[in-house]
């Protein structure tokens, strides 16, 4: 829908609400996050319970997908203006809600954790123009679809669970865009530099209009003009810089979407938006342990951030062992700054992978003992998927893992994983 189909009394209400919110924050004295959260307890929230009856009342849901589809047939037929927060084709939407809606149900045992991940997704959703009136009505899009997919076995008990689950989250990503109202929404860019290195791949520089935080390791959104509120997450390639330049690497994935718009359709002096800076697979201070560096394709590119800035310090150093993995010789895009990378830095070992005659998870796993290192894994879902079981197998604890957040949640049992396993399909 176009935008000028939005009201202008929309648009009104909108901006007092958000002058409301802003004037509220500039009047609060600034403080932690920590002294936020000391200051006004969380609430309690069994999630656990409500983690059992959502699970149950799957068995009356024939999938995810349909609900979803549900949903948004509601939220448009009777909000017809949300549809301009939205980009043109719906379909990666509705699957991104779907792994939303699985990690939510899976996770909610930990509502801390839950909350901790929602607060961070609230502040990224600034840049798409949400406000917290539209909550409400994707609440009241949801309690239609229950209804509607769950049939006449539906009960209010199933109901106010989900419903219980929904505003937990929704109350946490409040939360993340009030504390964020003092950063833009999203950040403007020039692509000062666009260069091929291959069949659908492009390797782009880009400069902010305005400071840009972040730290290597970390992730970002990235929307072209082309696909107005489509976005897509890509790791930053490199450690902040002194000119505050970001570098991308991007693969593309298919026809018609934004990493063909940012391969094919982007060149130098076209501008991008930039969502806020995410990700926690980033260095401690000063690493207690060697490092093990698992890049496959265009994960290499948070490796790249990851070495950089390990060879700005000064001291402290530690082993690095680097895999980096490419279905072909021929598709090792960067392999100039590799090999200028361990050229300079005697504490780097690479080893390189062809990964179209082994895999890269049994390839490292064969190369030795890696319990007493601190790991990070990037690269393609399924190959981080391979590589971080295999470690795990191998005796090295979760929590000396650290990669970007993968699609899916932990396995449930009985009835409740047959159902939740079926909203895939």
């Amino acid at each position: 829908m176009p935008r000028d189909t939005v009201t202008p009394e929309y648009h009104a209400l909108l901006a007092r609400h958000e002058a409301m919110r802003l004037r509220r924050q500039l009047l609060t004295p600034a403080q932690s996050p920590a002294a936020r959260t000391a200051r006004e307890p969380e609430p309690s929230y069994d999630g656990a319970a409500d983690q059992r009856v959502i699970a149950q009342s799957l068995e009356l849901i024939a999938s995810l997908d349909d609900l979803i589809s549900r949903l948004y047939d509601a939220l448009f037929g009777h909000w017809p203006y949300l549809r301009s927060l939205f980009p043109a084709s719906m379909d990666f939407q509705k699957r991104h809600l779907v792994q939303i809606f699985r990690y939510l149900i899976g996770r909610l045992h930990r509502p801390d954790d839950v909350a901790a991940e929602f607060t961070r997704l609230g502040r990224d959703h600034r840049k798409l123009g949400v406000r917290p009136a539209h909550y409400l009505a994707f609440e009241a899009a949801l309690r239609e679809a229950l209804r509607g997919t769950a049939g006449a076995q539906w009960t209010g008990t199933m109901e106010e669970a989900w419903l219980r689950m929904l505003r937990f989250a929704v109350a946490a990503m409040n939360r993340g865009a009030e504390e964020a109202l003092r950063e833009p929404p999203s950040w403007h860019a020039t692509v000062t530099r666009h260069e091929l290195r291959g069949p659908g791949l492009a390797v782009l520089r880009v400069s902010p209009h305005e400071p840009y935080a972040y730290r290597a390791g970390q992730f970002a959104a990235v929307a072209s003009p082309l696909l107005p509120q489509a976005w897509r997450q890509y790791s930053l390639a490199c450690a902040p810089r002194t000119d505050g330049e970001l570098e991308f690497h991007v693969r593309q994935a298919g026809p018609g979407g934004v990493s063909e718009a940012l391969v094919a359709r982007t060149r130098a002096g076209d501008t991008l938006r930039l969502g806020p800076a995410s990700g926690t697979a980033t260095l401690d201070a000063a690493p207690a342990r060697d490092l093990l560096l698992v890049a496959d394709d265009t994960g290499w590119a948070p490796a790249k951030a990851l070495l950089e800035e390990l060879a700005a310090r000064r001291s402290g150093h530690r082993m690095v062992h680097l895999f980096l993995g490419a279905r072909h010789a021929s598709e090792r895009y960067d392999a100039a700054a590799v090999a200028a990378l361990a050229q300079r830095l005697p504490w780097l070992r690479v080893v390189e992978v062809t990964t179209g005659e082994e895999a890269l998870a049994e390839a490292v796993a064969r190369q030795g003992d890696w319990s007493g290192h601190l790991a990070f894994v990037s690269g393609p879902p399924d190959s981080v998927g391979s590589v971080v079981s295999r470690l795990t197998a191998q005796g090295l604890p979760a929590g000396q893992i650290r990669h970007d957040p993968l699609p899916g949640l932990p396995a449930l049992t009985g009835r409740r994983a047959e159902a939740l396993e079926g909203a895939d399909t």
